[in-house]
């Protein structure tokens, strides 16, 4: 079992994360902490009776609802998770634009809303519950992007799950991120604008320097915490590294 020294200044209590099959195709989901575990039970699955893409899906669970929209792929390939841990999307709605696009490139979606907003093991939890989800579906690789809060619940659960290929930090903050080293040797990609008015770029730089190889920063000059000002060149860069990471006919 690998782990980490405990260090009084981490936010996160967690070394592992453990999904168990329970009856009726349910999945029991534990991080395993020093000081404590935290479980979350994901039950079944309510899918809205609709052809429309996207479909909205309800992952039920044993302490409530993660609501997401799942855009599916005609090909069977790779999986971007977009984590929202806020109602917000940055760059002017880059998750559903780019939900709509990758589609073309073999890629589904998933658009995740957390149950607990910025309650960071609960939206980790929530996270690993879309991870296991899009696997037992046979989604797989999985890339998992966050903005801000959401930026530490996604370097976080990549950490823990194997079955992610990348992870994507949008304005992220520091605190929280705790297992940043952890998501080598997969790719971490940090995005953030050195006009940010609420997280200041020096975090996603404080990041890249914690993390392993291989990974990339793209600091956008005059751009806020939304990314609104770089909204092309985000979705742009992002498009690339999601298709470079996930596409089947690669």
């Amino acid at each position: 079992m690998e782990s980490y020294a405990i260090n009084e200044d981490f936010v996160l209590d967690i070394y592992r994360a453990e999904v168990h099959g329970l009856a009726h195709e349910g999945m029991r989901i534990t991080l395993k902490g020093y000081r404590r575990d935290r479980s979350l039970s994901l039950l079944n699955v309510e899918t809205a009776y609709t052809t429309a893409s996207p479909m909205h899906i309800s992952l039920k669970t044993s302490d409530g609802d993660v609501s997401c929209f799942l855009h599916l792929s005609s090909r069977r390939g790779g999986a971007v998770i977009w984590v929202g841990a806020a109602g917000f999307e940055p760059a002017g709605g880059v998750y559903t634009a780019l939900s709509q696009q990758l589609t073309a490139r073999g890629i589904s979606s998933l658009r995740l809303h957390c149950r607990f907003p910025h309650v960071l093991d609960q939206c980790i939890l929530d996270a690993i519950a879309g991870i296991a989800f899009m696997k037992h579906k046979g989604f797989i690789p999985i890339a998992l992007v966050g903005h801000s809060f959401a930026g530490a619940v996604v370097i976080d659960a990549g950490a823990l799950c194997s079955e992610v290929g990348m992870v994507v930090a949008l304005s992220s903050q520091v605190y929280g991120a705790d297992l940043v080293e952890k998501v080598a040797p997969r790719p971490l990609l940090l995005i953030h604008g050195d006009a940010d008015e609420i997280l200041p770029a020096a975090c996603s730089e404080i990041l890249y320097h914690r993390a392993g190889e291989p990974k990339e920063i793209m600091i956008y000059s005059g751009t806020g915490h939304g990314l609104r000002e770089a909204k092309d060149e985000v979705l742009e860069l992002l498009k690339k590294r999601l298709a470079e990471s996930l596409d089947p006919a690669r």
